[in-house]
């Protein structure tokens, strides 16, 4: 494609190196990383941190931010750009021009068991060895990859993609455009024990996951169904691999979750919050909208709406940052003791 041509189709209409020099239009023929960009790819710059690039990239055009240096030194070395707000944004659809994932054709493998009692739309894909149980409902244009297991009562909005392996438990409701990955289980009993003089009895799960409307689950991330009542993921929200929602949690809309968050049952999680990796939160815990979690973060209490929070237990991040100073100058601090100590005595 022309660079021109992308640039209409990702929806750029900021400054370029094009206006005033039509002529000088590459033809782009995909797409890669700055320090490993080839003649003939688009590449991107996002910010002062990766500006040395502009210096050395093999690429052909960039997209870059509202920045007049970089762009001089783009020009300076002949490569073509475009200008936005968001230069990963932009890149992000560029990508999507080029690739296209895996699908494939609509039809039913003759391998596939599906429960007479069960329903699917039209232009679904259902792959080898997967297993449909009685009173399922898949909508239109639903993609369910090879030994899929979908347990009975549940419900596939349309549009939505199961990949390979994934299990989907029984009643559990998945919205439209939804990603399950695979070696998900969407729907298992969740850890629910009652102790008792002679053990552990177990509580029957009897509640259901609802996941709504273009949600993505990673590998091998679990979502438990609860005793009573319903596990909720909102709108919208975006979950990695390895990734544990306990029974009855509440997840927001917008909310995105890195690899291995762990969340104990109750929890409640409002929108746009963003938990990075391997973060842990505490029964019954809320964390308010648009909060952060930064990674390893241990989460024992409540946390307001806008809280950036860091450590174990959390504490908020500037806070952190201060008893962080004075941690790493403890040994020094402890010598000053001695010393005090050692006039004080008589």
């Amino acid at each position: 494609m022309k660079l021109s041509a992308i640039a209409a189709e990702i929806g750029i209409t900021a400054a370029s190196s094009l206006d005033g020099n039509p002529g000088h239009d590459p033809n782009i023929t995909g797409v890669a990383a700055v320090d490993q960009a080839a003649a003939g790819t688009l590449s991107y710059i996002e910010g002062n941190k990766f500006a040395q690039f502009v210096g050395t990239t093999g690429a052909s055009a960039l997209i870059l931010p509202q920045n007049p240096t970089l762009q001089a030194q783009a020009t300076e070395r002949g490569i073509a750009w475009l200008s936005t707000a968001d230069p990963r944004l932009g890149f992000a659809r560029a990508i999507g021009l080029f690739y296209t994932p895996f699908r494939p054709a609509s039809g039913i493998h003759p391998t596939a068991v599906i429960d007479p009692n069960a329903t699917y739309g039209e232009n679904v894909s259902i792959g080898a060895n997967a297993v449909i149980q009685a009173g399922v409902h898949v909508g239109n244009e639903v993609c369910i990859h090879p030994n899929v297991v979908i347990y009975p009562g549940v419900r596939v909005g349309d549009r939505t993609v199961l990949h390979a392996n994934c299990v989907i438990h029984e009643r559990a409701q998945i919205g439209a455009d939804c990603t399950i990955h695979s070696g998900a289980a969407i729907g298992a009993e969740g850890f629910g024990f009652v102790p008792t003089a002679e053990g552990w009895e177990k509580m029957e799960q009897s509640g259901i996951v609802v996941i709504e409307d273009g949600v993505r689950v990673g590998c091998n991330t679990t979502i438990d169904r609860p005793a009573v009542g319903t596990t909720r993921v909102g709108r919208g929200t975006k979950l990695d691999n390895l990734v544990h929602i306990a029974h009855g949690c509440q997840v927001g809309e917008a909310v995105v979750m890195a690899g291995q968050v762990g969340m104990a049952g109750g929890v409640t999680v409002g929108n746009r919050v963003i938990l990075a990796g391997q973060v842990g939160i505490a029964n019954q815990a809320s964390i308010g909208d648009g909060a952060i979690a930064t990674a390893k973060s241990g989460i024992h209490n409540d946390i307001a709406p806008g809280e950036i929070v860091t450590g174990t237990p959390a504490l908020p991040h500037k806070v952190f940052l201060k008893a962080s100073a004075v941690y790493r100058r403890l040994p020094e601090m402890y010598k000053t003791l001695q010393r005090i100590q050692k006039q004080l005595q008589p």
